[in-house]
C-alpha cells in the first residue's frame, strides 16, 4: 500500500475490489445515462442491489465531468457517487479537463454528504479507453489540488485499483507528484 498526506487528508493506493470497501462513499465509473454497464459500474450495481438503479432512474442522467450521489444499497459504504468520465477520443476533445472535473466534483459531493472516507476506481480507463498512465497523473493531480485548496472533512481518499498494471501506473504518478 502506498500512502501520502495532502493537507490533512491521507491518500492511499491499494489493489482490490471497490465494492468491498468499508468507506463512507465509493465512486462509481458511471455512464451519462446512469444506466448501469460493465466493469466497475456493473459490479457496484450487482453487489449493491436494485435500489441504486432505482435512484439512478429518478436522477435521470449526469453530464460528462460531473457526478451525482445515491444510497449504497447492500454495499458496505453509505453512498455511491456516480462520476462520469470522458470517452477517450485521442486527447484533443477536452478529455483531460473532463476527467479532472469528474474527480473534483466527486470530492465536492463527498464533502457535501459529510463523507470522511472516499474510495475511487480509475475513472475512464476501462471501456472508455483513457490511457492509464495519463489518467493516473490527472486523477492524482486533481485530487491533490482539491485537497490542498480548501478545508475538508475528508480524512481518507483511497484509490482502489483492480489490477497490478493499473496500481503500478498510479504508483508512478504518485511518485511524480513529489511531496
Amino acid at each position: 500500500m502506498e500512502r501520502r498526506t495532502f493537507g490533512s487528508t491521507t491518500l492511499e493506493l491499494v489493489r482490490g475490489d471497490i465494492t468491498e470497501q468499508e468507506v463512507d462513499a465509493i465512486v462509481n465509473a458511471a455512464n451519462a445515462r446512469l444506466a448501469g454497464g460493465g466493469g466497475v459500474d456493473g459490479a457496484i450495481h450487482r453487489r449493491g442491489g436494485p435500489s441504486i438503479m432505482e435512484e439512478c432512474r429518478k436522477i435521470g442522467g449526469c453530464p460528462t465531468g460531473s457526478a451525482v450521489a445515491t444510497g449504497a444499497g447492500r454495499l458496505p459504504a453509505r453512498h455511491v457517487i456516480h462520476a462520469v468520465g470522458p470517452v477517450w477520443r485521442g486527447g484533443t476533445h477536452g478529455e483531460d479537463e473532463q476527467l479532472a472535473s469528474a474527480y473534483r466534483r466527486s470530492l465536492e459531493l463527498a464533502d457535501e454528504l459529510g463523507a470522511r472516507t472516499v474510495a475511487f476506481p480509475s475513472l475512464s480507463t476501462g471501456a472508455y479507453r483513457f490511457p492509464v498512465d495519463r489518467a493516473a497523473r490527472i486523477a492524482l493531480g486533481a485530487v491533490r489540488a482539491w485537497l490542498e485548496s480548501a478545508p475538508t472533512r475528508i480524512e481518507l481518499v483511497r484509490f482502489v485499483l483492480f489490477d497490478e498494471a493499473t496500481l503500478d501506473a498510479y504508483r508512478r504518478a504518485l511518485a511524480e507528484l513529489g511531496d
